[in-house]
């Protein structure tokens, strides 16, 4: 009898062990989830829906919460554990999460800076990608051309002599920034009449730029419009903005229980350069295609997915 009792219990063992082993990945992987955060402009959208792809191919279940807001937003959020990952930038952290006046130029020094600092809170920081989004300010190409400024202290040397014949464009968080328009223009040495400062939302500068609605505007040094309406940056020559290398953030508990994750995003890293991130933005800025969709065809390209 006791047999027959222990050929019933190693059967009834193997047939759930084949069960077990049958079932599809992804009822397995339905225990680990990750809530997925970004800010709400393209660069950003696009790198949320290349995590949650990333995620996905890893077997993680996610759930989309990109397009939050501003930095502050999607900061709280994952503090508050209303999202579980965001990418960040390394400058925006220095300068507005952790309040640092000395402003770092090198991107190794500023991410080992930010990523050092941000242990007290109980953030972890993944490996950061190698393209720059800094600030920066642009001008046409024929424009500046025509009045010979390739670099930032040329704009103020054109704007000491000429204050009433060139404008600028520029959002409301870049005019109130602590790494942003009043400190700039203390450090190159100029300053636009108020009746030449035009606010307005990120998204119309580059437009307002290329329609001579403004002579100057700001931008972010990655996105698509710079190349598709040419466009050209001006050069920090003083090196006054920060390094803006984006990098996943997560809870430290997060990193602890995946600790994977690590390697999904050094991956990444590998491949999302400069070119390759202003690529992406200017298909869904200037070629209007669909965030999820760019991102899925880019990740297939590289052999990510």
């Amino acid at each position: 009898m006791k047999k027959f009792t222990k050929t019933i219990v190693s059967i009834t063992c193997l047939a759930l062990a084949a069960a077990l082993f049958a079932m599809p990945a992804t009822g397995l992987a339905a225990e680990k989830k990750m809530v997925v955060g970004s800010k709400e402009f393209t660069e950003q959208r696009i790198l949320g829906q290349i995590m949650i792809s990333l995620l996905e191919k890893h077997g993680f279940e996610t759930v989309d919460k990109t397009g939050l807001g501003g930095t502050l937003v999607v900061r709280k959020a994952l503090e508050n554990d209303q999202i579980d990952i965001a990418m960040e930038y390394t400058g925006t952290t220095l300068v507005t999460h952790l309040k640092q006046k000395t402003i770092i130029t090198d991107p190794v020094e500023c991410y080992n800076f930010v990523k050092e600092k941000d242990e007290a809170n109980g953030i972890a920081w993944l490996p950061y990608m190698p393209f720059n989004n800094t600030y920066c300010l642009m001008m046409r190409q024929d424009h500046a051309e025509k009045l010979g400024i390739a670099s930032l202290s040329d704009l103020a040397n054109y704007v000491k002599a000429h204050p009433k014949d060139v404008s600028l464009g520029i959002n409301a968080e870049f005019y109130a920034r602590p790494d942003g328009y009043r400190p700039l223009q203390k450090k190159y040495g100029f300053k636009f009449p108020k009746d030449k400062i035009v606010k307005m939302s990120s998204g119309l500068l580059y437009k307002a730029l290329r329609d001579s609605q403004v002579d100057v505007a700001m931008g972010f040094a990655t996105d698509g419009r710079i190349k598709g309406f040419d466009l050209l940056v001006l050069k920090d020559d003083l090196q006054y903005f920060p390094v803006y290398n984006p990098a996943p953030m997560v809870k430290q508990e997060t990193l602890t229980k995946y600790p994977e994750l690590e390697t999904i995003f050094s991956d990444l890293a590998k491949h999302l350069d400069t070119a390759a991130m202003t690529n992406l933005n200017f298909q869904v800025d200037g070629e209007h295609k669909n965030v999820k969709d760019v991102a899925t065809e880019w990740l297939k390209s590289v052999g990510l997915i």
